[in-house]
C-alpha cells in the first residue's frame, strides 16, 4: 500500500484529501489540535457520509457544541498530579505522561484540551523528577506509559526512559497505550521494539482501536511484529456512536485483534469530553451490546466494558449483571433459578 507520508494538519489538507470542508477543519482547529496520519485517510471511503474512520479523525462542527454534562478535565487528571507527567490515582500504580503529542488526534479524546498544545514532551528535569517520584514510592507495582502517544518518542528517548524504569527494583509491569501500531504502523521499526524490551520488568502494549478497517496489511503487519518480539498485546477500544454501536461491528473488530494476538481488554464507555456528545452511547445500550457478544463471540474476544468515574475516582466495569436475586440469565435472554448461598 503507497502511502503519501504527509500528515493532514490544516483544512486545506483534508480539503485536497476530499474528506471535509477546509473551512470546518480551520474553524475547529482554532480550538482542538487536528491530525491525521495518511494511512488513515486512505482508508476512509469518501463516498460514505458515516465511514467509521472518518468520523473518529475528521473534525466536525459538533465538537464545538459543549454540554452541560461535559468537563475539561473528565477523569480528574490533575487532581492527581503530584509533580509534572504523573498521576497517581491508585496506590499500586500510575500514569505517566512523558508527551502530550500524538500521529493522530481522535475527535473525542479525553485529553484533547491539552494534547497536541504548547505543552511538550517532559524535558530531562521534568523527567527526571517524575522518575524520582515513582523510586520513592515503593508501592509502585506497575507504570503505565501514556500522552499523548509515548511511541511518538525517538527510539533512543523511549529506551533511556523504558531503562530507567527497569531499574526501579518495585517497578515489575511497565504499560503503554499507543495508537501508532494502528495509526502509524511505519513508526514500528527494529529500533523501536529494541527500546521497549528490557531486562527484568514485563512490558505489556495497548493497542487503541475502535473498528476492524483500522487493521490494514501495515497495521497487522505492526502487529505481529510486536508479538513475535514477545511483547504481551492488549486491545483498548471506545464505544462511540455511529463507529461501532452495533453488535456485529464489535464483533468483527474483536475477533480480527484476538486473530492478530491482541487481547481485546478495555470497552471504554466514552468519557465526559468537551464537544464529544454527538459519539456518546447510553451505557444501557452498551450494557445490551455486551449481552449481545457474550453469545457471538468467546471469552478471548470479551473486553471489560468499563466507566472511568468523572472526577478521577478511578475506573469500574459497568456490567452487564447476570446474576441478581437468584436469578441467572444464560447469553440468549433466558432466566434460570440459581441461589445456592441461600440455601447454605
Amino acid at each position: 500500500m503507497k502511502i503519501d507520508r504527509r500528515t493532514l494538519r490544516s483544512g486545506e489538507d483534508f480539503a485536497a484529501a476530499g474528506l471535509a470542508e477546509a473551512a470546518v477543519v480551520d474553524q475547529v482547529a482554532e480550538r482542538y489540535t487536528v491530525a491525521m496520519t495518511p494511512l488513515l485517510a486512505k482508508l476512509v471511503d469518501p463516498a460514505d457520509p458515516r465511514d467509521p474512520i472518518a468520523l473518529q479523525f475528521v473534525p466536525d462542527l459538533r465538537e464545538m457544541e459543549t454540554a452541560a454534562i461535559e468537563r475539561s478535565d473528565p477523569i480528574g487528571d490533575h487532581a492527581f498530579s503530584p509533580v509534572k507527567g504523573i498521576v497517581h490515582r491508585y496506590p499500586d500504580r500510575l500514569l505517566l505522561t512523558p508527551l502530550l503529542h500524538c500521529p493522530v488526534y481522535c475527535r473525542f479524546c479525553f485529553r484533547r484540551e491539552r494534547v497536541g498544545g504548547p505543552e511538550k514532551a517532559l524535558d530531562e528535569a521534568e523527567l527526571s523528577a517524575a522518575l524520582d517520584y515513582i523510586r520513592a514510592h515503593e508501592e509502585v507495582w506497575e507504570v503505565v506509559i501514556t500522552g499523548g502517544d509515548p511511541l511518538m518518542l525517538s527510539p533512543l528517548r523511549l529506551a533511556a526512559m523504558m531503562q530507567a524504569l527497569d531499574a526501579i527494583p518495585h517497578v515489575r509491569i511497565v504499560r503503554l497505550h499507543s495508537r501508532i501500531p494502528v495509526a502509524d504502523p511505519d513508526r514500528v521499526t527494529e529500533e523501536m521494539i529494541a527500546a521497549l524490551q528490557v531486562e527484568r520488568a514485563t512490558v505489556w502494549l495497548a493497542v487503541h482501536c475502535n473498528h476492524e478497517r483500522e487493521l490494514s496489511p501495515p497495521a497487522i503487519a505492526a502487529l505481529r511484529a510486536l508479538s513475535r518480539a514477545g511483547i504481551p498485546l492488549l486491545g483498548q477500544t471506545v464505544l462511540l456512536r455511529g463507529v461501532n454501536d452495533k453488535a456485529e461491528t464489535l464483533e468483527a473488530l474483536f475477533r480480527a485483534l484476538v486473530a492478530n494476538r491482541v487481547k481485546p481488554y478495555y470497552l471504554h464507555q466514552l468519557d465526559l469530553a468537551a464537544g464529544t456528545d454527538h459519539f456518546r452511547v447510553p451505557v444501557e445500550e452498551g450494557r445490551a451490546l455486551m449481552r449481545e457478544l457474550r453469545g457471538r463471540v468467546s471469552g478471548v474476544c470479551q473486553p471489560t466494558y468499563i466507566l472511568d468515574i468523572p472526577g478521577g475516582h478511578g475506573k469500574v466495569p459497568i456490567g452487564p449483571a447476570y446474576l441478581e436475586d437468584g436469578i441467572v440469565m444464560d447469553w440468549q435472554g433466558g432466566a434460570h433459578d440459581y441461589a445456592p448461598d441461600a440455601q447454605r
